[in-house]
């Protein structure tokens, strides 16, 4: 069984909707979830309910705000998101889970699980929906500014990811550019490009990519730095609500206009899944000596079940191992 240490008192709706989702984790087989947070105020919410017998309780009486900074991870050692980090440290869980401040979560995690000898920089990773499935964008904000030696770190952990979790067989990684010319892009993007020619043998990279090839499907891993990556994020998903609200007044515009929509409800019903965040559950964090998942901060239980399940499915595939080996060489 792997155990995975949920923050239950980080994020918006904690932790009611951190208790819900993790008594939903708890009744997939093979998952045991660790709670951690005030204990009388956790047992109240857990006691008598499905999946109870399958959660434990380790009690932190301080909480780190949202919009609290990462400082916050040195002053509040007694915090819900340290002892969760702690418990990844001592090998008490297997994986952390965390819809708290993410600046907090990433430092909790490398001042207190560490990250992987050789690794320059963790990097925050999300999931984004294509035409033929879903990319893995490497960064998506943990590092504004990188060095070309870092993107290639994060290509290499990408890639790992994708085929030990995703499931893709020699993942295609690309290079987010301006243009698939090798001669485009700033002086950085243009030296990375022939380091990440020279990881052949271990590394399907398939070169430069636009952004709009992203939602084409031609690639599985886009590599690019964190600010590049969070502008591209942030874009997906506020693009993905205007359209879907357009697409809502044009349907209630009138009674043809409803009459089709409920034709094409089923259809529509399943590319909103596709590009609801809640099924992804959330961002792994690559780089750490542990499996790390940062939920967003409005979660659900929904998103916290579907956290915890991704968690424990990276702690099972070894994907620490695979990048430490991987930095080793």
């Amino acid at each position: 069984m792997i155990k995975v240490a949920v923050d239950a008192f980080g994020g918006d709706y904690a932790p009611e909707q951190i208790v819900e989702g993790a008594l939903q984790a708890a009744e997939f087989d093979g998952i045991g979830v660790i709670l951690t947070g005030n204990e009388a105020r956790l047992r109240s919410l857990i006691n008598g309910k499905p999946g109870s017998d399958r959660i434990e309780i380790v009690h932190a009486p301080e909480v780190i705000q949202m919009d609290e900074a990462a400082e916050a991870v040195r002053t509040k050692t007694e915090s819900s998101l340290v002892k969760a980090a702690q418990l990844v440290k001592e090998g008490h869980a297997g994986a952390l889970v965390s819809a708290g401040s993410t600046g907090a979560t990433m430092a909790a995690s490398v001042l207190t699980i560490r990250r992987i000898k050789g690794v320059e920089r963790p990097a925050i990773t999300s999931l984004m929906p294509t035409r033929t499935g879903v990319a893995l964008i490497v960064d998506v904000g943990a590092n504004v500014d990188c060095k070309p030696s870092q993107l290639v770190q994060f290509a290499q952990m990408g890639s790992i990811y994708a085929e030990n979790v995703l499931r893709v067989h020699r993942p295609r990684v690309g290079l987010l550019n301006i243009g698939h010319e090798p001669s485009k892009g700033n002086s950085v993007v243009r030296e990375v490009y022939p380091l990440l020619r020279e990881q052949d043998a271990s590394l399907n990279f398939i070169g430069n990519i636009e952004g709009r090839d992203i939602s084409r499907g031609d690639c599985d891993v886009v590599v690019c730095d964190g600010f590049v990556g969070n502008v591209v994020l942030k874009f997906a998903e506020g693009l993905a609500d205007a359209l879907f609200g357009m697409m809502k007044e044009e349907f209630t515009s009138s009674i043809p206009a409803t009459l089709g929509a409920l034709l094409l409800k089923p259809g529509l019903r399943r590319i909103k899944k596709k590009v609801d965040y809640t099924e992804y559950g959330g961002a792994p964090l690559l780089g750490v000596n542990g499996m790390v998942i940062i939920a967003h901060g409005g979660s659900n239980a929904k998103a916290i079940c579907n956290a915890i399940r991704v968690a424990k499915q990276g702690a099972q595939q070894n994907i620490v191992q695979g990048i430490a080996e991987r930095m080793a060489t």
